[in-house]
């Protein structure tokens, strides 16, 4: 592992375990982006508020890492923008076919014991290894 930095790590780490356990212990919502995101998209009366003031948060996050490490957050892309359009449509179209995204299965519905969620985590790990075994370890270009 490059740049592996424990301490970030389990900080982080804690910080989003406390974000979901407040956010379904207060509001009784899981805490994954793409439901939230989705709720602001189409939003029922009454239910909007708390998803863009959460939206909003995880956007400060970044700006407040930079003001307290005096370093902006490194974002390198590698993949063209036609490239980036598709990864992101094939994002959202495979968060809709599995009922949530990684946060939300992976931290809150493993948190609660859903068999959905083990299912989902487990089919985003093993997908992810192979991808990069395969992009790695071959000489295909992915490029548009």
């Amino acid at each position: 592992m490059e740049n592996f930095t424990p301490v970030s790590a389990i900080a982080g780490g804690l910080l989003i375990g406390l974000a979901a356990t407040i956010a379904l212990w207060a509001n009784g919502r899981i805490v994954g982006i793409s439901g939230i995101l989705a709720g602001t998209l189409f939003p029922r009366h009454g239910d909007i508020a708390w998803r863009w003031l959460f939206l909003l948060g995880l956007l400060c996050g970044g700006l407040l890492y930079s003001l307290l490490t005096g370093q902006a957050a490194a974002l390198e892309l590698r993949a063209s923008p036609g490239m980036t359009v598709v990864a992101g449509l094939l994002v959202g179209f495979g968060t809709r076919l599995g009922s949530g995204c990684t946060s939300g299965h992976g931290i809150c519905g493993i948190a609660r014991f859903s068999r959905r969620s083990f299912a989902a985590t487990l089919t985003f790990i093993v997908a992810g290894i192979i991808t990069v075994g395969i992009l790695r370890h071959t000489s295909i270009e992915l490029s548009l």
